[in-house]
């Protein structure tokens, strides 16, 4: 019903930056939160930042000064600029949306996912 698409990511050096982004589409009603998720090797996921529709970001510590998300709510995306990338931000990132969808003429609510995207940070 709802689809997540992400884009970006890829390789980069210790203290350079990447950028990750996020589509959704489908039978959207609304999209209350987005945000993006992460898992290292070896790690639980963990959530990076999240964003609300009204613009009020949470960032995780580790991150904080570092990452800025953002998101076009008529375009039902969300992005996530990383500066000054870390070994330890090395993970498959996944982005998120808790909203709704209309299916057969009804309403329900939903937690979508994407398929995830490597974000490497080594020298």
């Amino acid at each position: 019903q709802v689809q997540l698409v992400e884009s970006g990511g890829g390789s980069a050096q210790p203290g350079g930056s990447l950028g990750v982004s996020c589509v959704a589409s489908g039978t959207i009603y609304r999209i209350n939160v987005m945000g993006w998720y992460r898992q290292a090797p070896g790690k639980e996921r963990e959530l990076v930042a999240s964003i609300t529709s009204g613009g009020m970001r949470n960032y995780a510590d580790s991150v904080k000064g570092r990452f800025t998300i953002s998101r076009d709510n008529a375009k039902n995306t969300v992005s996530l600029q990383m500066n000054s990338l870390k070994p330890e931000d090395t993970a498959v990132y996944y982005c998120n949306a808790d909203g709704s969808h209309l299916s057969g003429g009804a309403l329900f609510s939903g937690d979508y996912w994407g398929q995830g995207i490597q974000v490497t940070v080594s020298s």
